[in-house]
């Protein structure tokens, strides 16, 4: 990718496609964990009433989320770095005689 216009739309996709659902993901998350030690919440979590599931899928979320916004990181950091020049093809080379 030598394009600066198909680095930066790279970067945006993955943001679009991995950053936003990675950010709502830990949202949610973090929601399921702190409810999850609520005392007397009605928690319902596919079928199941305990809590330690509720507590598991919110960690599972939260792991989960932290890989989705890092891949817009590492996209962003692969595109923006600077790549070496080849110095030996800029030198001059005088005609032959």
């Amino acid at each position: 990718m030598n394009n600066k216009n198909t680095n930066l739309i790279a970067t945006l996709i993955a943001t679009v496609l991995c950053g936003c659902p990675g950010l709502l993901s830990l949202c949610f998350g973090a929601l399921f964990v702190v409810v999850s030690m609520a005392p007397g919440a009605q928690i319902d979590v596919f079928g199941s009433s305990d809590p330690r599931s509720a507590t598991t899928m919110g960690l599972a979320a939260l792991c989960l989320s932290a890989i989705f916004i890092a891949i817009p990181v590492v996209t962003w950091f692969v595109t923006r770095r600077k790549v070496a020049t080849d110095t030996a093809n800029d030198e001059f080379i005088p005609p032959a005689s």
